[in-house]
């Protein structure tokens, strides 16, 4: 199956799609930001095949999300870690968990929490303005033309 490209849309959002538009990039993502970094790791906890898994992984190294690191010279093998890029992505990976923790974990709960570093206290994720430092949220916003805008 061909993916469909969004990279030259003028939409951030369809970008971001186009880097971990399909359900197995950020589940790898998860899985790289736990500790979960070498391929055989990758592929058992996620049960996803070696064709794919490889394929994604080269997807993600090639789009600046993962690094390969050698692990071992004999025999050569390598593990995955997340640059810059993918830490950032991972911030967007805990915003979902705070709206998949809300809407889907059910009477279980969440099945993971988050310790905040500064704090020591387990806390999810709030959305604030850069400017101000409020809590934002979609309907607190108004959606504006930005420069790289495509002009009609």
């Amino acid at each position: 199956m061909q993916r469909t490209q969004f990279a030259e849309m003028a939409c951030s959002i369809a970008r971001t799609l186009d880097v971990i538009g399909e359900p197995w990039s950020p589940l790898i993502l998860r899985d790289v930001y736990v500790g979960i970094n070498r391929f055989d790791q990758l592929q058992g906890d996620l049960g996803i095949s070696r064709k794919v898994l490889a394929q994604r992984l080269a997807w993600l190294v090639e789009q600046g999300v993962l690094e390969r690191r050698q692990y071992s010279d004999r025999p050569v093998r390598q593990e995955y870690v997340l640059t810059v890029k993918g830490q950032e992505l991972c911030d967007l990976l805990l915003v979902m968990v705070r709206w998949g923790d809300r809407w889907t974990a059910g009477d279980a709960g969440p099945p993971v929490l988050y310790r905040h570093h500064a704090c020591g206290e387990i806390g999810q994720v709030e959305l604030c303005c850069s400017h101000c430092g409020e809590t934002m949220r979609a309907t607190d916003v108004d959606v504006l033309p930005g420069p790289g805008a495509q002009q009609v």
